[in-house]
């Protein structure tokens, strides 16, 4: 009968180690998942203007009854035609690459909707890359545009406000890549042109140019 008792006292003193040390460590979680929490992520500098002096400002220009009813950038979409990839596919990998380095996003290839016999273009052939950029990577290159790209261009006096399609969104057209300085002349198969599509929320187009204004989109005064 000894030997029973020896067995059953034992075991509950491994059982209450085992509490403690569970114990400990439930009360050690708390203040890793606090330290996680405290830690900011990164915000771009437009999106940071966006919340604290665009949104505001829109709110009073246009009398929105709700935050919800500010126009904000949905997305941008960087595109090239690379008419010279018919003869030669070199053309198409450069410019695949340049999308790229400027954007800091893989491009992808774009294909041809229907065959145009006097352009020796196929249903489905690749003439073209381009680029969709959308939370973070859209304000970092919109910031990259305005501030750096655009100040470049030879004869600069400003892009033209007329080029909105009359729902809220504006093309920009870009005529030297090299205005990038992501991008090295010495290293390039030819100059080739970009196109800018910034699309927004706005119902119209006075909102859509208020928008860009106040994230420093230089209009003309024309």
């Amino acid at each position: 009968m000894a030997n029973p008792k020896k067995s059953t006292a034992a075991k509950p003193a491994t059982a209450s180690v085992k509490t403690s040390s569970s114990r400990a460590k439930s009360r050690s979680k708390p203040s890793n998942a606090k330290k996680r929490t405290v830690s900011k992520g990164y915000v771009p500098r437009l999106k940071q203007l966006f919340t604290d002096k665009i949104a505001r400002r829109m709110l009073e220009e246009f009398s929105f009854k709700s935050p919800m009813q500010i126009p904000k950038i949905e997305k941008i979409v960087v595109s090239a035609g690379v008419g010279d990839a018919i003869t030669n596919k070199k053309f198409l990998n450069s410019a695949v690459a340049e999308l790229g380095q400027i954007t800091g996003q893989k491009a992808i290839r774009t294909k041809a909707r229907k065959s145009i016999a006097n352009f020796k273009i196929r249903l489905g052939q690749e003439i073209g890359a381009k680029v969709t950029l959308r939370g973070n990577r859209m304000y970092e290159f919109l910031d990259r545009l305005l501030n750096v790209a655009l100040p470049r261009v030879k004869d600069f006096r400003g892009v033209s406000p007329r080029a909105f399609d009359g729902r809220g969104n504006y093309s920009l057209g870009i005529h030297e890549q090299i205005i990038f300085p992501e991008i090295d002349y010495d290293k390039i198969e030819r100059v080739r042109g970009l196109n800018v599509a910034i699309v927004t929320t706005a119902h119209t187009d006075g909102q859509a140019q208020s928008l860009l204004a106040g994230f420093g989109m230089p209009f003309s005064k024309e």
